[in-house]
């Protein structure tokens, strides 16, 4: 084994830092096309992951990756697939309750539950400056996004709890799919991240499909602006995005990237503003700025713990 080049993994673990960050603002625009789709929260979810993991299966065979998986590995990726289901199933109904910008930040309630995954399910020390990045990070999200709550009518109530539980199961997919590709790893190092992926997210659309089944709800897609949307959404903000986060996952304690995820609230409400005439004031701005202050300050922790990787 040769000797590690000095600074190879500040370089690596720098690009994995850029990878998460440049996947979390890819899934800031799902609101946005799940919007755009114009079909029930159901229909948008399955086709979503439908045509991505067509698009997965289509990209890992093209460069001859596809390896055949152990059935041990067949039944951990069931894990990521029924809490990605469980997660959009939620999710797309907050955004239509609440709308864009709300729904993804209460879906980061994720940051939480991976904070407290990473300490009892990895023995990760959570330092006090990741606690004040996380600190900083809600402080900012709620001066960006909060609201009076007493005045809420109850739809809308019913969409907040909706995306927080959207939050919960977010964790779980993000735990359980670090989980899987540490295990396929186990069984063949050969195992492409997008492999894993492309099996998660047909297993998703599979369990989406019999939700829409069970709804009665119609699986057309009513135009093309429609289908563009959704495979805008399963290429991008999920393929792609996904392929991204994934890679850097496993350079990145689990905690850390349950934070820089939070960046995906902060996209969805800069789009809201560029694209909808969103109308902002000045708590606004400042949210977004205290915000980002918190994702720097716990990405440098981030940074200084990461744990040494094999040459």
């Amino acid at each position: 084994m040769s000797a590690p080049t000095p600074g190879a993994g500040s370089s690596a673990d720098t690009r994995a830092l850029l990878a998460m960050l440049a996947g979390a603002a890819l899934i800031g625009t799902n609101a946005l096309m799940v919007r755009a789709s114009q079909v029930p929260p159901t229909i948008s979810a399955f086709w979503r992951m439908l045509f991505a993991g067509l698009f997965l299966c289509l990209l890992v065979g093209l460069r001859g990756q596809w390896r055949a998986l152990p059935h041990r590995v067949w039944v951990w990726c069931l894990l990521p697939a029924v809490a990605f289901a469980a997660d959009l199933w939620l999710w797309h109904r907050s955004i239509l309750l609440v709308g864009p910008g709300l729904a993804t930040l209460l879906g980061n309630a994720q940051v939480f539950f991976m904070a407290l995954a990473g300490a009892l399910l990895f023995g990760e020390r959570v330092g006090p400056r990741f606690l004040l990045g996380l600190v900083l990070t809600i402080a900012g999200l709620w001066l960006l996004l909060g609201q009076g709550w007493s005045s809420l009518p109850q739809d809308y109530r019913w969409g907040v709890w909706l995306g927080l539980a959207t939050g919960l199961c977010y964790a779980v997919y993000n735990v359980s799919l670090r989980t899987t590709q540490r295990r396929a790893a186990d069984a063949d190092s050969r195992i492409e991240v997008a492999q894993i992926l492309a099996l998660a997210s047909l297993g998703s659309a599979g369990v989406l499909a019999v939700a829409g089944v069970a709804e009665g709800a119609s699986f057309v897609i009513p135009g093309v602006r429609s289908l563009l949307a959704l495979l805008a959404l399963a290429v991008f903000g999920h393929g792609l995005a996904w392929i991204l986060i994934s890679k850097a996952m496993g350079r990145l304690p689990i905690a850390l990237v349950g934070l820089l995820l939070l960046l995906q609230p902060i996209i969805a409400f800069l789009l809201d503003v560029a694209l909808l005439d969103r109308a902002t004031m000045p708590r606004e701005w400042a949210g977004l700025a205290v915000s980002l202050a918190g994702i720097f300050v716990s990405g440098l922790k981030g940074r200084e713990r990461l744990p040494a990787q094999p040459a």
